[in-house]
């Protein structure tokens, strides 16, 4: 049985836990979307098989798919890889589906945020967004878990937090005026601190430079541990991200945890900018109310937009030079993992990356 609680995660004792946590296991959702990935999605398909199989190594997979695409999911995955039928607009777990919390007694319950297509009718990436919107709740039935709805517009990519009182986000998305624009930056932090149940909200100016979401943190800096962020990085002056990492860097670093922590922040080197093709382009339906793929459009590639699993960390490469060092560094920095790199591109050409199209379930 899965009920609605009239509570709030804070009140109940329950929290947030780190990505890094152990997991039970892993939700994605299948893509399908033909005016948004090129070539009725079969590219990107082929690219989300690739990542479940890769976490499947380390955790157990779950893939929600939409009932006309049952067939060809069950048929492309591994059998290890159980397939369920959740209605769904677009395939970004990350975003739409709950954050799990859980408390000191084993238990696991879910927050179900309001989705509106990262901006709703303002600044959204489609419409409608109505499965979307229903897809936390019906994991939470399927998993036999209760639910927390929460008052806030929030995706799941424009949050990070250590599992001790310390949130990380960026004020470029959460203050964006297409998700809560009736609320104030002190409301939404307090709205985070009761369904987060942390002390202390990090507000870093800006995202990665063009990225739709509106400058999700997940695609700019991460845990790696508590007290400890990958941030993404460029040495050219002249590109536009460097502005934003450098600033984001300097606002880390004048900042402190929930525990009084100095942050240790560690830079990854951005892949080269990536473009979309003409050919890409070509590939992609052209849709009203849906956000045109256009050749030359410059695609917010970032290694740090990665996922953490059992034992593991899984990280888009994207057939470039700076890969090979990214792979290295992140290894280097957590010892205790196996790194695997899944070549991206294809989810990077849907707009976003690894971590936006997987959702940890912990373990209670």
């Amino acid at each position: 049985m899965s009920l609605t609680l009239d509570s709030t995660p804070r009140a109940d004792g329950f929290y947030m836990p780190a990505e890094f946590a152990p997991h039970v296991g892993t939700w994605m959702l299948w893509p399908q979307r033909p005016d948004n990935w090129r070539l009725g999605a079969k590219p990107a398909q082929k690219a989300f098989v690739a990542v479940a199989r890769a976490i499947a190594q380390f955790e157990p997979v779950t893939m929600g798919v939409n009932h006309n695409q049952y067939a060809n999911a069950r048929q492309m995955l591994p059998p290890e890889i159980r397939v369920v039928e959740i209605s769904n607009n677009d395939s970004w777990m990350r975003d739409c589906g709950p954050t799990f919390v859980i408390n000191g007694h084993g238990m696991v319950r879910g927050i179900d945020w309001k989705f509106n297509a990262w901006g709703g009718l303002y600044n959204g990436l489609y419409f409608p967004w109505d499965l979307d919107d229903m897809v936390p709740q019906k994991v939470l039935e399927i998993e036999r878990l209760d639910r927390y709805q929460a008052p806030l517009v929030l995706e799941g990519g424009s949050i990070h937090v250590d599992g001790e009182g310390t949130c990380l986000t960026t004020a470029e998305c959460l203050l964006s005026p297409g998700r809560n624009p009736d609320l104030t930056q002190e409301q939404i932090e307090n709205y985070l601190k009761d369904y987060l149940n942390v002390e202390k909200v990090i507000w870093i100016p800006r995202g990665v430079y063009n990225d739709e979401t509106t400058g999700h943190v997940d695609n700019l800096a991460c845990f790696l541990r508590p007290g400890e962020i990958a941030l993404t990085w460029t040495d050219d002056t002249a590109d536009p991200q460097y502005e934003r990492s450098a600033e984001a860097y300097d606002f880390l670093m004048s900042q402190t945890d929930a525990r009084g922590r100095r942050f240790k922040v560690h830079k990854i080197h951005q892949p080269n900018p990536v473009y979309i093709t003409a050919e890409e382009a070509e590939g992609v339906d052209a849709v009203e109310g849906t956000l045109p793929r256009q050749a030359g459009d410059r695609l917010a590639a970032s290694y740090i937009n990665f996922y953490f699993c059992n034992g593991g960390a899984i990280v888009p490469t994207f057939d470039d030079p700076h890969d090979a060092q990214a792979l290295a560094t992140l290894q280097e920095l957590l010892p205790e993992r196996k790194v695997v790199g899944v070549p991206a591109r294809e989810i990077l050409l849907g707009g976003g990356n690894i971590h936006c199209i997987t959702q940890q379930q912990p373990r209670g």
